[in-house]
């Protein structure tokens, strides 16, 4: 029976795989070979195991790494004037440096074994986060060397004598690294990279040396202007079999000191008003000794694996950070300015238009935080997460995008206006360049979180398409034919639970224990689950490679793979936090905004499916009543904007670890006026129920002297009067043009 198969089905079947799924790259296998699936290739299963997530329980900070975020991220902050660094002066003050160095911030991720702290992604998420509160260019300038760079690459790759010399020194300081990958012609594509090197003997210290001639031009690389170390990305080849038979030895990572005879530093970019360092650098014949190579020579073509595998826990970790700090604070400084900010004497936060959108911000801010600390808390437990990293780094800089856009409408001509007290303008100026570094969100989000999520989180395809990959075309065979039973079986549950959660619109789905109120989201969210591996499979199986061209369809089916991870985490969070009932208005509008969106982009993939009759076979299995779940009400977004109009557990509690500000500066400004107003709620109410509109000094005068209020009262409306008028205060300079 088994021969029988293999030969009228298993055989003709590896054929028709060869031909339908293009030949898969040694790049492509790299990359999908890199970090490791965790819970979203549960999502991809139509069946998620829930304990699997809920079960790892919150992130923690240990005793010394909340001790150092309330001491020395603390005192960081308020050393940090981002007014004179990104306006006036254009760079980070030496004293920032320095005490950068001394607190060893370089060495965040560095073992202590190395001279660095040793901490935890959750501590390295958190500290970046909040030195982002209060400037994006310290952030980066802190976040570039614990993320992709010479540390983590050394610390994963390097050799003994390597660690023991580079990574004492990049931990206090010494060693400022960069990391040169991005080239003039071909961007970030490895694979058409022009940078080169030619294995040769050289001559290095006075002794001829086995190395390699290496010629680069690099742009765009952060820290460049300033590195003493560069970690550069090149093509080897060796031409005169030096090393080995093979004449093309592949993609190769090392460690260049910046000194070094033919390295030629550019001047800087101006990253969109930024001013973390930033520039170009060029090698021309400059020779490297072998063991300059990360890892030694027998690293020698290793290097694209080797930065994939330290992007898919860094990418989780350094823009998601500086996103969802971002994002926080847009929400507590919208909500407070909201509130002391009057048009004809109502709070602008009480107009349906402005809660709608208080309500979007401070919905984007509970999600990356959510999906923030479910990353880091997974990280903290080994796993590194190549799909989910992409998933992170493309939406929390969308969301932040969106959350500071809503930030800076209600805000209006108080954002508008550049100066020490505006807090939101350099934040906005600085979305860009997130959502165009480390991968631009357009192509991760059009060709690798689908693209690689499928095939990686796929429970046989990776497997299938080795087989049809394998010389020997027996054992190819002999390989499918063992996966074939298997992905037959799962294709018939996966159509069966598609179809039935589809037209039940998931009241039958399962839900965990003990999640309570929460149960119905866990219910939609297996809902979907089922359908996009349902539509999965089909799209999988019609286009085969196709798939790949098809932009727009993959970019789609990410988006819902990437809102049922971006909403797991939120529920996450939600029983993390012990399911408080306060907090259920956020819980509410976050999961009916993701929802909606899901369905929104399930409807488009089926209506510009290439091929109509399965798009709309799809649509009547899995959606026959069209859309099933509505964003939130008026009523529900107005609650949700109360929320972060008044002091409370929720509104701390979503914007903890924001920088509050020195004394006088802009954000500090917001805030006493904030507090003040909601402490003399009461008092201005009596006021405005006398007819009298505005809060000023003879109105209050006018008040007193009606005895409508109290000595006591008047007096702290005085005060509120003073610090609201400081509040909405925008910055002026003299004639700039004399």
């Amino acid at each position: 029976m088994s021969d029988l198969r293999k030969k009228w089905l298993t055989r003709p079947l590896l054929k028709l795989i060869k031909k339908v799924l293009p030949p898969i790259s040694q790049t492509e296998r790299e990359a999908m070979e890199a970090g490791e699936v965790w819970w979203d290739a549960q999502l991809l299963s139509g069946k998620p195991d829930w304990d699997q997530l809920l079960n790892m329980g919150p992130p923690e900070l240990t005793e010394e790494e909340q001790a150092f975020i309330d001491g020395p991220v603390e005192k960081l902050c308020q050393m940090i004037d981002d007014w004179k660094i990104s306006f006036e002066e254009r760079c980070i003050p030496e004293q920032v440096w320095d005490f950068l160095k001394k607190e060893r911030f370089f060495g965040i991720i560095i073992p202590k074994e190395y001279g660095g702290l040793g901490f935890s992604p959750t501590a390295h998420a958190d500290i970046v986060t909040k030195i982002s509160t209060r400037s994006t260019s310290v952030g980066v300038t802190v976040m570039v060397p614990n993320s992709l760079g010479p540390g983590e690459l050394l610390m994963a790759h390097g050799t003994d004598e390597q660690k023991s010399y580079y990574l004492p020194r990049l931990a206090d300081g010494r060693e400022i690294p960069c990391f040169g990958l991005t080239g003039v012609e071909a961007g970030s594509d490895a694979a058409s990279m022009t940078d080169t090197g030619v294995v040769c003997y050289g001559d290095y210290k006075g002794e001829k040396t086995l190395g390699m001639r290496v010629n680069w031009h690099k742009r765009y690389i952060t820290l460049g202007p300033v590195a003493t170390i560069l970690g550069l990305a090149f093509k080897l080849y060796d031409p005169d079999h030096l090393v080995g038979d093979k004449e093309e030895l592949g993609f190769t990572v090392a460690l260049v000191p910046t000194d070094t005879e033919g390295v030629t530093i550019g001047q800087r970019h101006l990253p969109a008003m930024q001013a973390f360092q930033n520039g170009p650098n060029w090698g021309e014949d400059v020779f490297i000794p072998m063991d300059w190579i990360i890892g030694g020579q027998e690293n020698v073509g290793r290097g694209w694996h080797m930065l994939m595998s330290a992007l898919a826990a860094g990418r989780g970790i350094s823009l998601p950070s500086l996103s969802t700090g971002g994002a926080k604070m847009a929400a507590r400084m919208t909500g407070a300015y909201a509130r002391v900010r009057e048009q004809f004497s109502i709070p602008i936060g009480k107009f349906e238009g402005v809660q709608r959108r208080l309500a979007e911000i401070a919905s984007i801010a509970y999600v990356l935080d959510s999906a923030h600390k479910t990353t880091t808390c997974a990280l903290d437990h080994g796993h590194k997460p190549a799909v989910v990293s992409a998933i992170m780094k493309a939406h929390a800089t969308y969301g932040l995008r969106d959350a500071i856009n809503d930030a800076m409408d209600i805000h209006a001509g108080k954002a508008i206006m550049d100066g020490p007290l505006n807090y939101l303008g350099n934040v906005y100026r600085a979305v860009p360049v997130a959502i165009t570094v480390e991968g631009a969100n357009i192509l991760t989000r059009s060709l690798m979180i689908f693209g690689q999520g499928a095939i990686r989180c796929h429970p046989y395809l990776l497997d299938e398409m080795m087989a049809a990959e394998n010389p020997d075309t027996e054992a190819g065979v002999a390989e499918l034919d063992k996966l074939l039973p298997k992905h037959m079986w799962f294709q018939i549950k996966t159509l069966l639970r598609g179809i039935f959660h589809g037209w039940t619109v998931g009241i039958f789905a399962s839900s965990p224990k003990g999640v309570g109120y929460a149960a119905k989201y866990y219910r939609q969210l297996n809902r979907y689950s089922a359908i996009l591996t349902l539509a999965t499979e089909i799209s999988l199986m019609s286009l085969g490679g196709e798939l790949k061209r098809k932009e727009l369809i993959s970019a789609r089916l990410g988006d819902v793979l990437s809102q049922l991870y971006l909403l797991s985490c939120t529920l996450k969070r939600f029983k993390d936090d012990g399911s408080p009932k306060e907090d259920r208005p956020l819980l509410e509008f976050a999961m009916r905004a993701g929802l909606h969106k899901i369905e929104q982009s399930l409807l488009e993939v089926y209506q510009n499916f290439p091929h109509r009759f399965l798009g709309h076979l799809m649509h009547f299995l899995t959606m026959p009543w069209g859309h099933s779940i509505h964003s939130a009400s008026d009523r529900q977004a107005q609650v949700c904007a109360e929320l972060l109009m008044a002091p409370s557990e929720t509104r701390d509690r979503l914007t903890k670890g924001v920088f509050l500000g020195n004394p006088g500066d802009g954000v500090d400004i917001v805030e006493q006026a904030f507090q003040l107003v909601c402490a003399n709620e009461e008092a201005r109410d009596k006021l405005k129920k006398a007819g009298i509109r505005m809060l000023n000094q003879d109105t209050i005068k006018e008040a007193r002297e009606k005895n409508l209020i109290t000595d006591e009262e008047a007096d702290k409306l005085r005060e509120v009067a003073d610090a609201v008028y400081m509040a909405i205060q925008v910055d002026h300079f003299d004639d700039l043009s004399k």
